[in-house]
């Protein structure tokens, strides 16, 4: 009933935020061999880094859905992660692999923000002017250009020297083992910016879920809104590709089941919740397979096996109503 819903919704929350906390020590503690001084920073490192990407990756995907009020639509499936990897490939083809090597990894990061932002603004333009939000306009459009951006990859791949070929493929292979520590900063700023941004436009969210139409009647300047979100979605890509690679049907995975625990509307209350799967599913995966299955497999195949089924699960659940 109503007056119960806040409190269940209390309680989920208290439950994803302690199963994350224990995660997070389990990840800190299980196995440690040696001094802890080299642990805590080692482990934490990386912890750090899983949960920055955790982070990034939940806010834009929940972001996104609100934008195009779909809940199937993320921003890999938009092209997002194709067009970063138009980026590496084409940084690797002009400058090879020992030259793309050399570059500051936050020079390059900051120039893959800025790249990201600008290209998503001509995608806002595209995709969100005039009468609203077309969704076969949006979902065909991001197809496309994914499409587009993997095929320019695809060719400069093609072409490219096989030594440079094989730095590239470990600059765009999601990759929760090797992080670079000079990125982990940079991209927990931007995920705070990302946050200051938008709490104060929460209750926008919100009324932005009713539709754009309705959203616009009750005093939300939509296009401003849409506008801001489109570019922090951004940002946020770009700093958790940037961090592990691509990772295409995560935020799709942790954002639905948000959405399940949460039957709200709210994202005060979906994307805390969101944002803790993520970090459960991150962390403790990456813990169970380090500790448990000495590396059996990679966590970006796991996530992304679970992700398609789960993206197929919801298509087919919308297509019989």
């Amino acid at each position: 009933m109503p007056p119960d819903r806040p409190r269940s919704a209390r309680f989920v929350m208290v439950v994803v935020a302690s199963l994350a906390i224990l995660s997070a020590i389990a990840f800190m503690t299980i196995g440690a061999k040696g001094p802890w001084s080299f642990i805590l920073a080692h482990r934490g490192m990386r912890l750090a880094a899983l949960v920055t990407v955790a982070y990034a990756i939940a806010l834009s995907t929940v972001l996104f859905q609100t934008l195009t009020g779909n809940r199937i639509l993320t921003p890999a499936v938009m092209g997002f992660d194709a067009l970063f990897l138009l980026l590496q490939t084409s940084l690797v083809a002009a400058l090879g692999g020992a030259g793309a090597g050399a570059i500051d990894p936050r020079l390059l990061f900051s120039v893959e923000c800025l790249a990201m932002v600008g290209l998503s603004g001509l995608l806002f333009r595209l995709l969100f002017r005039g009468e609203g939000r077309n969704l076969p306009l949006v979902v065909l459009s991001g197809l496309l250009f994914g499409a587009l951006f993997r095929s320019l990859s695809s060719f400069l791949q093609r072409i490219m020297d096989p030594n440079d070929f094989l730095v590239l493929q470990g600059r765009t292979f999601a990759s929760f083992n090797v992080v670079d520590p000079a990125l982990i900063g940079v991209a927990a700023l931007l995920a705070v910016a990302a946050t200051v941004i938008v709490l104060p436009r929460l209750a926008e969210l919100d009324v932005l879920v009713l539709g754009r139409d309705r959203a616009t009647g009750l005093g939300v300047d939509t296009a401003r809104l849409s506008a801001i979100v489109f570019a922090v979605v951004a940002v946020l890509v770009s700093a958790s590709t940037a961090l592990v690679g691509p990772t295409t049907f995560f935020g799709l995975l942790v954002a639905n089941l948000a959405y399940l625990l949460i039957p709200s509307a709210k994202h005060a209350e979906v994307l805390p919740v969101a944002i803790g799967l993520a970090i459960v599913t991150l962390v403790g995966g990456q813990m169970l397979l380090e500790r448990l299955l000495g590396f059996g497999t990679a966590l970006s195949i796991v996530i992304d096996f679970v992700g398609g089924v789960t993206f197929l699960l919801i298509l087919f659940r919308s297509g019989r109503r």
